[in-house]
């Protein structure tokens, strides 16, 4: 029996990182049975002579949309042009990962592509998720970033046409990942990553993924809907049950209108409860 770890799936083949090398492996049928499905970042013990996974070891965390687990970080690789920033798509996907007890640090790219007041106006946005604790690196200072994330596992998340594998082509060019121009028609980029696989990046190990934009909050409850909104914390309203949505003297949209708190992240707030309703999740 050898223990290693599961860095890469096509189909039912699982590519198994050992200290005797790169084994593919199959999942013994116990595991559909127990309907259980091995993910890239597992920990698994295997038998090398007959290329089966044995058992998978417990997960400190896991994401499922894209499926993966054992994971310290999530780089939201985010354009703020072509495709333009969704602000959006950026609050839902720090709720989703920070509510499975990982942590997301952002990485933007293409700011070139920002005239000199958009540039100012941005980076007070940006400046404002620092401020509530969400690390925002730039993909024109990767010495930055390489040095924050070593020794880390890390999903690549974000919009399609974000740059996700011209980010690692950029940190490794010999990883030569598929890349894919923005398409004029649909106005957002084209997916090129077909499967989840890890790739080790000067002592990161990132995993490629594709299909994030799909990503809802199925699996996110009432209780844990500001974990992703750290800021509202510091507004305390009169209404011990206050929602922040329809109730009157509520603190927080008070800090909304003085401009203590972003309109955007709380737009997105607004939009992810009547969500969380249509998925009843929430219990009056």
């Amino acid at each position: 029996m050898q223990e290693g770890k599961i860095v890469k799936i096509i189909s039912n083949l699982y590519g198994v990182k050992t200290s005797l090398g790169y084994i593919e492996c199959r999942a013994r049928g116990k595991f559909r049975n127990d309907k259980i499905t091995p993910l890239v970042g597992d920990f698994v013990e295997i038998d090398p002579k007959e290329r089966y996974i044995l058992n998978i070891l417990e997960r400190k965390n896991s994401l499922n949309r894209p499926q993966i687990c054992n994971v310290d970080a999530a780089l939201i690789v985010t354009s703020l042009k072509k495709p333009d920033i969704s602000y959006n798509l950026l609050d839902k996907l720090i709720l989703v990962i920070k509510e499975s007890q990982i942590e997301p640090v952002i990485c933007i790219t293409k700011i070139d592509l920002l005239g000199f007041f958009e540039k100012r106006k941005i980076k007070k946005v940006l400046n404002y998720y620092q401020k509530i604790g969400i690390k925002v690196f730039y993909n024109n200072k990767l010495s930055d970033l390489v040095k924050y994330l070593k020794g880390k596992t890390v999903v690549l998340t974000g919009q399609t046409g974000a740059g996700k594998s011209s980010l690692l082509n950029k940190l490794n060019k010999n990883l030569n990942l598929e890349t894919n121009p923005i398409s004029d028609a649909l106005g957002r980029g084209v997916h090129t990553t077909r499967h989840t696989e890890i790739h080790e990046v000067d002592g990161i190990y990132f995993a490629d993924t594709p299909g994030f934009s799909s990503i809802n909050l199925e699996n996110i409850n009432k209780d844990n809907i500001m974990i992703g909104f750290p800021e509202f914390n510091e507004f305390t309203c009169d209404y011990k049950d206050c929602h922040h949505i329809d109730e009157k003297e509520c603190k927080v949209k008070k800090g909304v209108n003085e401009g203590k708190i972003l309109k955007s992240r709380y737009e997105s707030y607004v939009s992810f409860f009547k969500e969380l309703k249509k998925w009843l999740v929430f219990r009056f």
